[in-house]
């Protein structure tokens, strides 16, 4: 007995189904997952929980929080007990110390965010979600600068209310005025945040985070440095341009309080960080649609 089956008829293939339309499509077939136009929303919620989901956010925030908050309370609790302070200078000036160390933090936390995708190889995965490279450089930027903002703005108030506390009764201490109040915690949280934000973009356009770090360091610190070690007469004159436009003493215009007697005064420090920002961003806006990933 033959155990040979005939082969079962197959229906014609449905030829007008398979064909796409002109527009891409194809009749007659609908995509049970939910198409969706992407906007900068997506790419903000997306860089939101990267950021906060790495463990290099939670240190490099912990050691700045500590950094700003410890060494702030400590120089409040010093100058306090020994019971004197220099004439003239506001209460607000002792966060200066804490603030400046912590900013290297910033720094570091700013290059991480880009260049450590690049590292990893994850920017590839980003891009393919989100083609659009300059929206996910601006989502970076948004969500990064908030978050900066608004820690470095917590710690500078913390900061602030604890020492004004302190050195209420201290002999020498001068009680901030408005404007100064507002400088030492809104406008130098401002700064350090454009500072964390410029650091960004470096590491866009560097792509490895040891070099962009190094680079960045040496940008904070390295014009006070130098400057420090210009003793010859004829270099007067770029060793004062070198004081005056150090971030260290930028930083301490915020706080009333400069390291040489001309250069930026008020307001000046955060419109140079703004400009320089800005400049830095748009070459690492048009690095990142000129290069590969």
């Amino acid at each position: 007995m033959s155990t040979h089956q005939p082969p079962m008829p197959q229906a014609a293939p449905d030829t007008a189904l398979r064909q796409p339309a002109p527009d891409g499509s194809y009749p007659g077939y609908t995509s049970p997952i939910p198409v969706v136009r992407t906007h900068l929303g997506h790419a903000l919620a997306s860089e939101w929980t990267k950021i906060k989901s790495v463990r290099s956010t939670m240190w490099t925030l912990g050691v700045f929080i500590v950094l700003v908050v410890g060494i702030g309370l400590l120089a409040g609790l010093l100058v306090s007990r020994a019971a004197s302070a220099s004439s003239g200078d506001n209460s607000l000036a002792l966060g200066f110390f804490g603030l400046l160390l912590g900013s290297m933090c910033i720094i570091t936390l700013g290059v991480l965010t880009t260049a450590s995708e690049y590292g990893t190889g994850m920017i590839r995965t980003t891009m393919t979600a989100c083609p659009s490279r300059v929206r996910v450089l601006a989502a970076k930027a948004i969500v990064f600068f908030t978050l900066a903002f608004v820690i470095t703005l917590v710690c500078t108030v913390v900061v602030a209310l604890a020492q004004t506390s302190m050195l209420d009764s201290v002999p020498g201490a001068r009680t901030p005025s408005g404007a100064e109040w507002l400088k030492g915690t809104v406008g130098v949280s401002l700064y350090v945040a454009l500072l964390g934000l410029l650091s960004l973009a470096v590491g866009s356009i560097i792509r490895h985070s040891a070099g962009a770090i190094t680079i960045m360091i040496g940008v904070l610190l390295a014009p006070l440095v130098i400057a420090l070690f210009m003793f010859s007469a004829s270099l007067e004159k770029v060793r004062e341009a070198l004081f005056e436009y150090s971030i260290p003493n930028q930083m301490s215009i915020f706080y009333s309080n400069s390291l040489s007697r001309s250069g930026p005064s008020g307001w000046d420090p955060l419109w140079i960080a703004l400009g320089v920002t800005a400049v830095m961003f748009a070459v690492a806006c048009l690095s990142l649609e000129k290069r590969d990933v």
